[in-house]
């Protein structure tokens, strides 16, 4: 047994036996997070009665190995905005490669990012990249200030050193960061935070609220702004009176090009230099999963540094746009349609720009007239075949119906990264083969654990 899981055994033990045992605790656990508004859609974010613990040798391999990725996607970022063909696979709208020629006026690719992965058995394999408008920062601090001082991580504490990673301020950092390159040190960051309001009135505050918050506190003027009530006039982007020279966007490109057009008023303050947008629309190229099938072709990375070329070889799975071509899988030319065909045990279709598993096909949940059909229908539209990860999984406790549940569950792994290093990270829980929010789904603070 390591010393991880022994870790996580003596845990577990404090609740079956301890001072926790009678669950009372949970109730007033619950009950800062409503206050604290750690909820989405009316339900709380976090299930679990244990937090997911990380050794720091594991933290520091999936920090750099991460850091190496990201290195590799940038550097690779860079060659498809240099080279028409290669922005020809990413399979962008218009208006996206629009966006992403805009020069952002900072330098930094991806002010802020996060990692999907799955850290299995010491082996890590990174499935998705998001820097569009990575979400989960802001309610992972929060789950794990509450986790740190309930009774049995406070006991837990008394053996072992758990740290807590990532926050609020290091983003905040990285924000301003990025806009003193863009207007200079002289100038006030007015903080636009833009996402879609619902169009019915809801009660269950987004994730964004507690960012304007912390903003203000932080002496930042912030308001949360849809893209509908922004306008453009005499050089100033404004939402009714108030004025904004830096976004913190939560929008992605695509869901803001089926909205409105290029005449936008955001479009012309970023067109003409009046707004720093954090991230930049040039992050899309990262997001779309395309991306994967660049770094996993080595024809593209052969002049790449040796360490980003194994860094892609041993983390990310192979992937390709699905369309009718040669290409070459384990260095054998193959038709692709074929090899899909052929190999759907160990496949899976995603879409190039939904996330969270929305419209993916599994291959081994499959039988084999249903992925023909799936293949028919990744053919029609902008999708990739990638290989098989095999997820993470660990037993985590629930309260069920008053009762101590254990239970099996799949862990995603979500490193966040500022400025191209990882500082922080929020894990990702669900039953096998759940999506979604449900009873046995949702966020568990996540810390570094040390033996004292």
């Amino acid at each position: 047994m390591s010393q991880l899981d022994e870790a996580i055994s003596r845990y577990h033990k404090l609740l079956e036996n301890g001072h926790s045992k009678d669950l009372s605790w949970v109730e007033a656990m619950r009950e800062r997070m409503h206050a604290e508004n750690l909820s989405t859609a009316g339900r709380l974010l976090c299930p679990f009665l244990r937090p997911h613990f990380l050794s720091r040798r594991q933290f520091d391999a999936l920090s750099k190995t991460a850091e190496t990725l990201i290195g590799a996607i940038e550097r690779m970022g860079q060659m498809v905005l240099s080279t028409p063909a290669l922005l020809a696979r990413m399979e962008l709208l218009p208006g996206e490669k629009m966006l992403a020629s805009i020069d952002p006026g900072y330098h930094i690719p991806d002010v802020t990012a996060r990692l999907d992965s799955h850290l299995n058995n010491g082996s890590l394999h990174l499935v998705q990249y998001s820097a569009e408008s990575p979400s989960g920062l802001a309610w992972a601090e929060g789950l794990a200030d509450i986790f740190y001082d309930c009774p049995p991580v406070k006991e837990f504490r008394k053996r072992y050193t758990l740290t807590r990673i990532g926050g609020k301020k290091l983003l905040l950092s990285a924000l301003l960061k990025a806009f003193r390159q863009f207007a200079g040190k002289n100038v006030q960051p007015k903080i636009g935070i833009l996402e879609f309001r619902p169009s019915f009135q809801s009660s269950a505050p987004s994730e964004y609220e507690i960012f304007r918050d912390f903003y203000r506190a932080s002496g930042f003027q912030s308001e949360i702004v849809s893209p509908d009530q922004l306008e453009f006039r005499n050089g100033v982007l404004r939402r009714g009176n108030f004025e904004i020279n830096l976004i913190h966007r939560r929008v992605s490109a695509q869901e803001f090009l089926l909205r409105f057009d290029l005449s936008h008023p955001l479009v012309q303050a970023y067109k003409s230099r009046a707004v720093c947008i954090v991230n930049s629309f040039r992050s899309e190229l990262a997001h779309k999963k395309a991306m994967f099938g660049l770094l996993t072709d080595e024809t593209l990375t052969a002049k790449f540094p040796a360490a980003e070329r194994r860094a892609i070889l041993d983390h990310v799975p192979w992937t390709r746009l699905v369309s009718p071509m040669k290409t070459t899988y384990e260095g054998e030319t193959v038709d692709l349609q074929e090899f899909i065909l052929k190999n759907q045990e160990k496949l899976v279709l995603k879409p190039n720009d939904e996330y969270g598993g929305k419209g993916a096909f599994f291959g081994w949940e499959m039988d084999a007239s249903g992925w023909e059909r799936a293949l028919r229908e990744a053919m029609r539209a902008p999708y990739v075949v990638q290989e098989k990860v095999e997820p993470a999984k660990a037993v985590f406790p629930l309260q069920t119906y008053g009762e101590l549940e254990f239970r099996e569950m799949r862990v995603d792994l979500h490193p966040h990264a500022y400025l191209g290093k990882i500082a922080g990270c929020a894990s990702w829980l669900a039953a096998s083969g759940a999506g979604g929010f449900s009873t046995a789904a949702g966020l568990a603070p996540t810390y570094i654990l040390e033996t004292k």
